[in-house]
């Protein structure tokens, strides 16, 4: 009997998101779980690719992206954070953006080092660390608002903390940091070697009134930061795994180690496509209106169910509360919804490295308004 090695991460499963997807289609329930649209990206994306395939582009890119999509990339950055990246020494196009965030982790976190992470946090944070013999330190955003309490995390900075994670707009909770935020974390990392890895997927993705507030846009924090973004969030192409880091030359040198014995590069037509479509300026500019319109109709359709909720400030998702309802455990319920209802959500104590249990759910409004219409007729009978 061959004798396996141990685990390298005994205690992670399966994620949660395939968990739920799965009974969601084993179930025919409505799919608000996985963070995916209902509907297809634009038809003018969609006949770049299909131009740049038959036109013969589908041998491997440059390990660091196509040089027209990585200069577009600095121009849009230009455009939005008034801050230009050298596209050749500081934009890596990357196959989405978790390859982004394990790459820039990989890239510095070494054995024994700490970092610290708001909770609840994107679950690819925390293996990600630990593989690399780091330990991450758990800082709980403080409720109701999932603000950062930001004496709590000065109070676990220590010698060994080597990289702080923070993620703008939130995923689950849909908070937004705030340039007070941004300033603060400037002061705390002040004559300090400490990094800043911030996940901005979702930064088309901020409502009423407010604007997305960016790490590139502080420059005492972007010297130090790593910034990753997302085109599947962006284009309604969560499938096709394109995303892209922006960090300064030293840094992106490091992550471009990672990132060539990780994937090494993505597919060619799909980075020629984007770059070309990424001319039309309209598609992100007006983002934050069209993801704004499905949360307020989410929203007046969860106004006639007994789940409490403060409609999201960013993200594509929509936090609710069910204490009201029930005291089951947010995962025992979630599952219930999904087989009984007809309704697949994210428990967000799956953000939680402890579990937390503070009766969230967490759902999807990236969706068709049939879909979140009859999902909300299904939760109104709960």
């Amino acid at each position: 009997m061959i004798n396996y090695p141990n685990s390298k991460l005994p205690d992670i499963g399966t994620s949660i998101f395939t968990v739920m997807t799965s009974l969601a289609n084993e179930h025919k329930a409505i799919n608000l779980s996985q963070g995916f649209p209902d509907f297809n990206c634009p038809e003018p994306l969609m006949q770049l690719v299909s131009k740049y395939m038959h036109e013969g582009f589908n041998q491997y890119a440059p390990m660091a992206g196509m040089p027209q999509l990585r200069q577009k990339i600095s121009q849009k950055t230009e455009r939005l954070y008034g801050y230009r990246p050298d596209a050749d020494t500081e934009v890596t196009v990357t196959s989405g953006a978790t390859e982004a965030l394990n790459a820039a982790i990989t890239a510095v976190v070494k054995p024994n080092d700490e970092v610290i992470l708001l909770e609840p946090c994107y679950d690819s944070y925390a293996p990600v660390i630990r593989l690399n013999g780091g330990s991450p330190i758990y800082v709980p955003l403080a409720l109701p608002d999932f603000s950062v309490d930001w004496d709590q995390v000065k109070r676990r900075i220590s010698s060994r903390t080597r990289l702080i994670i923070i993620n703008t707009p939130h995923n689950p909770t849909g908070a937004v940091i705030t340039k007070q935020d941004m300033d603060t974390l400037a002061n705390l990392l002040d004559g300090t070697d400490i990094l800043v890895l911030s996940d901005e997927v979702y930064e088309h993705m901020v409502f009423d009134g407010q604007q997305h507030y960016s790490v590139l846009q502080h420059p005492q924090l972007r010297e130090r930061s790593f910034v990753v973004s997302s085109f599947g969030k962006t284009y309604h192409t969560t499938g096709w795994k394109i995303g892209y880091a922006v960090a300064p030359a030293l840094l992106t040198s490091e992550l471009r180690k990672m990132h060539q014995f990780i994937t090494f590069c993505s597919p060619t037509p799909l980075q020629l496509a984007i770059a070309d479509f990424m001319d039309e300026a309209s598609h992100y500019l007006e983002l934050q209106d069209f993801y704004q319109t499905k949360r307020d109709f989410f929203a007046a359709q969860l106004r006639n169910t007994r789940f409490e909720f403060t409609p999201s400030a960013g993200t594509y998702f929509q936090l609710v509360k069910y204490d009201a309802i029930t005291s089951e455990f947010d995962q025992d319920f979630a599952r219930r919804l999904t087989t009984d209802t007809g309704v697949a959500a994210i428990p967000v104590s799956a953000f939680y490295h402890d579990k937390t249990d503070n009766k969230f759910l967490r759902l999807c409004f990236a969706k068709s308004e049939e879909t979140l219409r009859a999902a909300g007729e299904r939760l109104a009978q709960v």
